[in-house]
Order: structure tokens, then C-alpha cells, then sequence
């Protein structure tokens, strides 16, 4: 399991274009992820495909539409000083801020500011153009051609080619490439024998001008082309140093990133910010607000919020919080349900937990009712398939909602051949039914501790809980493989195959069912939205029963911001990014 991998999967993370700050009411860290791993919703053009329908919208909370600030004279005189500058919150980033190496998150987060994609998803998920102004599609759905646009630059005003795009794919074939991008997983023809050095280039990859490239697969993929569509690097900058197999020399340039998109890197306070100012390059124009600034210090959000140290927070939507940022007077309110979806990770090499029966009795023997949405005031809801109630593929059709039924948890118990033994807890084998669960330092974690306790000592099980207040510490934990069941969230999720990625990128290894591949690769095999939904509601119906992982739970939020930032919009697919050059401060 690759760290790098792990961490970006476990936070509420966005693919290349979305800024999107994501917490409960107790902290402002934003969240971001490399773009390669941001796919969505093939749209391949000329491929004659059906679009899918737009997402019912879920409400949060209590509001279910936005809210106007209401009276801009409390605003703090801080944040009435500032003319030129938006911050924003964010945990505390590596410095990785190279595309497709970084480290966590919150790398992503900020290289979400510096660099464009080829392609983009719209408030639909439809991908959309960016760098690249069209592309096509061939019949038999292995060749994507993109079409950039004229007169592209990176930041310090060098071009931007297909050079670049065809290095920017390249590398990530190379055979000491170890990081998170999804771009190897699209079988780019001739890859393979790249990484293996048999070839000196990679034969899918074609050049035909400064303004197109091609790229031919070994299979069609439905997630191709924002996937291959994502970030582009500087040729000239990035692959100067580049012999193959040695690609370390690009931690060097970490912290002195060259993107293309709306805001350069100014400064990188390590703890206390990072600094951007304006890119007068980007192909959209000069954004509004010449400075942007992520506020790194840990910290209450509220403080933040209220004193005018941060412009934008997010918070759990309960009616609490609603109504405590109402009085506040000078922030505006959106509602928002992030396309995310939280599980628990089950360690499948423990005996116990290999047995489905086990898994679907904690299901059951769970009160997640309890946990995720009464302790949440209504800010959650309860999932029971891998996809969010926003994604065009989500159904309940066929779906177990595994209700509260320690009744039925017992009964699962006692057909897998846990017995009660003379201390209460279930035996088999001689060996005691105990659930080792980890998770984070927060108030969230304490409740479902507290609940899931009782929950497991009225059904015979042992549990012992182990909270981690540094999340590097809880990654080396799991990782160390020291664990039964591990509390995380998914990254944001364009399309219905990015809800089964940590069983692809090194996160989760011992879910071995050929029937899940099977499907999996069928979805992918097109592009028409019809047949996809089909596959996945099988695949949905196969993990609700199988629960290769435990489903926890949907989060409702409400972002909270500075009343006098305009043209401020949010897309359940690629959050703030899309708008941000265009915020001003009235």
C-alpha cells in the first residue's frame, strides 16, 4: 500500500479543478487531490453518446437554498480592509505541489490554483473544454484527439504544446513512477513496453502538431478522457533533467512549481501559509483578485470566521450551525452535498472478517441512524452502496439498507459459528470476535466510539477502539496492517468507477471476486450512459451484499463566506475552482 495513495484517498479530496474546503464545525481544512485522479463521465463527442441526466440535488440541512449575508457593517474591519486579497483555510500541505506527485491532499488543493487541464467537468459532470478547446473520439473508442488552443502559456510566459501533453503522459509511464495518477490505469498502447525500457517512446503517444496530440488505448475506458485529460507540465522545465527511470529529481522543483492556471506560487510558509498572486498568462485572463492566500495554521474555524481571518469556511449543516452563521450577519450560505461517499475499511486477512456473515452483522449490529445522522442533527445521511445520491448511477433498487437489527446480527453471528462464551464474548475456534477499529482525533470519532461500543457488547463482540490525533500516524497503522476496521471518506467521485478506486490503487489488495472485475471492466468498455448505469447497479447490488467494505455514511455541508466576495458558484463535481477567477471583493 502506498502512502501517497492512501492519504489522498482518505481525505474529503476533488479531483484537478475543484477547491473545496471540507470539515465539520471545528476545523477549515480545504481539500484537494492530484488531477489524474479526477475522472468523469466520458463525453467523447463525435462518439454520438447520451449525456446523463442532471443530479437530483440533495438539501443540507436545514437550508436548502442559498443565503444572502444580510447585514455587510459587521463584517470585521480586517476583513472590510482587505482590496485586493481572498483567504482561505486550508490543513497544513507537503509542499509537493507537483501534479501527479503529490503527497497529500492538500498538495492538491493548492496546485488546483497553479495548474489547468485539458478537460474539465461541468455542474453536470459532463466534461467540458479547458487547455484543450476540442477533442475527438474514434469509432472504436481507443484514439482521443485533443485540439488545444492557440496561443497557450505556462506562467512564466514560455508556450504551452503538445509536447508538453505527450511528456506530461510519458513519465507517468516510467518505471520509477510511484505515484497516485490514474493515467497508467488507461493501458496507453505501447506503455507497458515503455516502463519495461523495450521501447524508447511510448507508440500510442503521437505528436501531430503544436496544437494536437493523439492517444491511442489497449481497451476503451469510459473514464479516459479527463483522466488523460487532467494537468498538463512544462516539457522545458520539468523534463529537462530526464533520463529514464529516474524521476527524483522532480521533488527538487516541489516547491517552485510552473502551472498554467489562474494564481502562481508567490510563497510556501510551511505552518502558516501559502501565498499566490495572479497569473496574467492564463488563457482565461488575469483573475479578478490579485492575491490568494491558504491560512495553514491550525485553528477554530468559528475564530477564524468570525474575527475576519479567513473569508470562507465549511461546516457540517446542521441546524446549529445554520442558524449560528445566520446571526453572524456578513457571510453568505450555500448549501452543498459533496459527491463523496464514508466507509470503513475492513482488513480482509483477519480470519473473522473474511466471513461476509461477520461483515453483514456489524452492518446490521451498527446503529448508523444513530451515529451519522441523529448525532449530526439531520447533517448526514446513511449509504449503503458506493456512489453519491447526486451521481447519475446511484439507485437503491435491490440495495440492503441493513436498518439497525441486532436481532438479525446475532442470528448472522451464530450461523458463522460465533458463540457466546462465559465472558459474553463470541468464541470460535478458541479464539475471541474482536473489532481492533482506528480512526481520527475528532468529535465524530468519539460518537461512533461511544455508540458502537454498546452496539458490539450486545452482540458479543469485543472492541477496541484506537484514535490517532496525527493522521501520518493512523496511515503508518494501517499500513502496518495492525487493524480490523478504519474510518475514511472518499475523494470526490465525477464518475460511478472512481467509487471503487482503493480497490485499484494500492489501498485495499484482498478483495479477490472475479464478478466485481468483470463488471467493473464491463462499465468501462463504454461510453454509452444507459448501459453503464445497467452495470453499475450490478455492481452496487454485488457490494451491498458482499460489503468488501462497511458503508457508513453521505455528509451534508454549508460553506460560509465573506458577504462581499461576488460571482462565488460551487459544482458538485469540481467544487469552487471553476469560479474562482472570477471572485471580487465589493
Amino acid at each position: 500500500m502506498r502512502k501517497s495513495t492512501l492519504v489522498l484517498s482518505t481525505l474529503l479530496i476533488a479531483g484537478s479543478m475543484l477547491l473545496a474546503a471540507c470539515s465539520d464545525n471545528s476545523s477549515n481544512s480545504a481539500s484537494g487531490n492530484t488531477p489524474a485522479s479526477a475522472s468523469a463521465t466520458a463525453d467523447p463527442g463525435t462518439a454520438g453518446t447520451e449525456k446523463p441526466a442532471s443530479p437530483a440535488p440533495v438539501p443540507a440541512g436545514a437550508l436548502s437554498e442559498p443565503f444572502t449575508a444580510t447585514d455587510l457593517t459587521k463584517l470585521p474591519a480586517v476583513a472590510q480592509n482587505r482590496t485586493d486579497t481572498i483567504i482561505v483555510g486550508l490543513t497544513d500541505p507537503s509542499g509537493a505541489f507537483t501534479p501527479y506527485f503529490q503527497e497529500s491532499g492538500y498538495d492538491g488543493n493548492v496546485s488546483s490554483l497553479l495548474y489547468a487541464s485539458l478537460v474539465t467537468v461541468d455542474d453536470k459532470g459532463v466534461p467540458a473544454p479547458e487547455l484543450a478547446e476540442s477533442w475527438d473520439v474514434s469509432d472504436d473508442q481507443l484514439t482521443y484527439t485533443f485540439h488545444l488552443r492557440k496561443g497557450l502559456k505556462f506562467s512564466d510566459g514560455s508556450p504551452l504544446t503538445a509536447e508538453d501533453v505527450a511528456f506530461t503522459w510519458t513519465i507517468q509511464y516510467d518505471k520509477a513512477y510511484d505515484g497516485g495518477s490514474s493515467v497508467p490505469s488507461m493501458n496507453v498502447k505501447g506503455g507497458k513496453a515503455y516502463k519495461e525500457g523495450t521501447a524508447k517512446t511510448v507508440e500510442g503517444i503521437k505528436v501531430i502538431d503544436p496544437q494536437t496530440i493523439s492517444v491511442t488505448l489497449e481497451k476503451p475506458n469510459a473514464t479516459a478522457l479527463v483522466t488523460l485529460g487532467s494537468n498538463v507540465l512544462s516539457k522545458a522545465y520539468y523534463g529537462k533533467d530526464y533520463t529514464f527511470g529516474h524521476l527524483e529529481y522532480i521533488k527538487k522543483l516541489h516547491e517552485h512549481p510552473l502551472g498554467d492556471g489562474p494564481y502562481k506560487l508567490e510563497k510556501f510558509l510551511p505552518g502558516q501559509e501559502v501565498r499566490f498572486t495572479a497569473n496574467e498568462n492564463y488563457f482565461k485572463g488575469k483573475p479578478k483578485t490579485e492575491h490568494f492566500i491558504y491560512k495553514t495554521s491550525e485553528g477554530d474555524v468559528w475564530q477564524f470566521l468570525e474575527t475576519g481571518e479567513v473569508d470562507y469556511a465549511s461546516f457540517s449543516a446542521t441546524d446549529e450551525n445554520i442558524e449560528k452563521l445566520k446571526a453572524l450577519g456578513f457571510v453568505n450560505i450555500l448549501p452543498y452535498t459533496p459527491s463523496t461517499y464514508g466507509y470503513m475499511q475492513v482488513n480482509l486477512k483477519h480470519e473473522q472478517l473474511k466471513d461476509k456473515e461477520v461483515r453483514q452483522a456489524i452492518m446490521y449490529g451498527l446503529d448508523r441512524q444513530s451515529i451519522y445522522v441523529d448525532a449530526a442533527q439531520g447533517a448526514g445521511s446513511i449509504a449503503n452502496i458506493p456512489a453519491s445520491p447526486i451521481s447519475w448511477a446511484y439507485t437503491e433498487e435491490g440495495i440492503n439498507p441493513y436498518k439497525y437489527d441486532p436481532e438479525k446480527a446475532k442470528q448472522l453471528l451464530d450461523q458463522a459459528g460465533w458463540t457466546v462464551g462465559a465472558n459474553g464474548i463470541r468464541e470460535k475456534a478458541g479464539k475471541p470476535l474482536t473489532i481492533h477499529y482506528l480512526g481520527s482525533k475528532s468529535k465524530n470519532t468519539d460518537i461512533f466510539i461511544a455508540v458502537a461500543k454498546e452496539n458490539f457488547e450486545a452482540l458479543g463482540i469485543e472492541f477496541q477502539p484506537e484514535v490517532f490525533a496525527d493522521f501520518n500516524s493512523l496511515v503508518s497503522k494501517v499500513e502496518g496492517g495492525d487493524y480490523d476496521l478504519v474510518s475514511f471518506s472518499t475523494s470526490m467521485l465525477t464518475d460511478p468507477a472512481d467509487g471503487f478506486m482503493q480497490f485499484f490503487d494500492g489501498e485495499i489488495t484482498d478483495y479477490d471476486n472475479p464478478k466485481f472485475l468483470e463488471l467493473y471492466n464491463k462499465a468501462l468498455a463504454t461510453t454509452d450512459i444507459e448501459q453503464r448505469k445497467a452495470v453499475y447497479k450490478e455492481l452496487y447490488q454485488l457490494f451491498n451484499d458482499e460489503l468488501p467494505i462497511l458503508f457508513t455514511s453521505y455528509k451534508k455541508t454549508v460553506y460560509a463566506y465573506n458577504g462581499r466576495i461576488q460571482n462565488l458558484t460551487v459544482s458538485p463535481f469540481i467544487g469552487l475552482a471553476g469560479s474562482l477567477p472570477e471572485w471580487t471583493l465589493k
